[in-house]
């Protein structure tokens, strides 16, 4: 019998995009965490946390840890099972296909990779196996692959859901314009559209959710789940004397990645915490009320290492009726948000030209 608490810091329900399936607010994700940053007992302890604060979705890919983080949210779903914390039903658990669980280990094959029929549908069985799971809630197309034919990627996607190893679909790190063909082929062939995208979008990196994706929300009822509302750790502040060891940006693979400049970033997360401060929260949840605040996300996707994080990040849902117009404008004003046209990815390129 689930023994689901009771939620303490206001947590809502939000539908996700154009489906019945409420997901929370805020939810918690496994990127950098799961089998990196932490062991087992350490992820277990997040998760039981986040799901007594009410949160029921939870994220992971089949490239985070090279497979390893399904497999530790698998055995944390079955030791809460045992534990009487959780059925599975409670919860809203996700992968994500493209990348494989081998291409960080310089495993991966020819066909181990993309967005084709063959490795969709193989993927898809290997995640399930890695989680124990007889199925996921939704599974995410990790970026678009612009060398498979959309209607294969589309029909492969329709028939992890008819199935039963997915129950819905979405995108992830995609442009407008390669949804609206991914919705128009579906609409064509009678199958079942992607419904939402999983993006990155914070205070400093807003331009998919704000701009590039506008046409969506209206036309498809799109939504997002929004990942990286911390922008790496930069909207917590901690990079403003140099970068703590064990923080993500101390992670080598990411270093790069996230240090892209950060300088200016840093300066602008000092001036954001004295709009924080107005409203009586710190920086971090300051950014997470911000972007819960936006209609058009249907969840928050949170990452954390340490359960007092999670606990202050959880309180971010106090103060989203605080981001007013006025505190909007503020935060507007640090940003400084250019809209601009979406841009190639490289990396998505390079792993598929490779074997050409």
């Amino acid at each position: 019998m689930s023994t689901v608490a009771k939620p303490t810091n206001r947590m809502t329900y939000r539908f996700l995009g154009s489906t019945g399936l409420l997901v929370s607010n805020l939810s918690l994700g496994s990127y950098v965490t799961f089998d990196t940053q932490l062991d087992f007992e350490k992820s277990y302890a997040l998760m039981e946390t986040a799901f007594k604060h009410g949160v029921n979705f939870f994220d992971s890919a089949e490239a985070y840890a090279d497979g390893q983080s399904e497999v530790f949210m698998g055995k944390i779903i079955k030791t809460g099972i045992e534990r009487s914390l959780w059925n599975r039903e409670d919860l809203v658990i996700s992968t994500k296909i493209f990348f494989s669980a081998k291409n960080f280990a310089g495993l991966a094959g020819p066909n181990d990779q993309g967005l084709s029929r063959k490795h969709i549908i193989e993927g898809t069985k290997a995640s399930l196996k890695r989680f124990d799971l007889d199925y996921v809630d939704l599974i995410f197309c990790h970026r678009q692959d612009p060398y498979t034919p959309m209607e294969e990627t589309v029909r492969a996607m329709n028939y992890v859901i008819q199935q039963g190893w997915a129950l819905y679909w979405g995108t992830s790190e995609w442009n407008a314009d390669e949804i609206v063909e991914a919705c128009e082929v579906a609409d064509r062939l009678g199958l079942i559209r992607p419904a939402f995208d999983q993006t990155r979008y914070n205070i400093l990196d807003r331009n998919r959710v704000d701009y590039n994706f506008v046409d969506l929300y209206k036309k498809y009822k799109y939504r997002v789940a929004a990942f990286y509302p911390l922008a790496g750790g930069v909207l917590t502040g901690k990079y403003s004397k140099g970068i703590p060891e064990g923080s993500r940006m101390s992670v080598p693979a990411f270093t790069n990645m996230l240090s892209n400049g950060l300088e200016e970033k840093t300066t602008k997360s000092l001036q954001l915490a004295e709009v924080a401060k107005e409203i009586g929260c710190s920086l971090p949840q300051l950014a997470i009320a911000w972007s819960v605040a936006n209609e058009n996300v249907s969840t928050c996707l949170m990452g954390a290492s340490k359960i007092e994080q999670l606990e202050e990040n959880l309180k971010s849902l106090e103060f989203v009726d605080k981001i007013t117009p006025e505190i909007r404008a503020k935060i507007d004003a640090i940003a400084d948000f250019k809209p601009a046209l979406p841009t190639i990815q490289p990396l998505v390129h390079q792993l598929r030209q490779r074997w050409l």
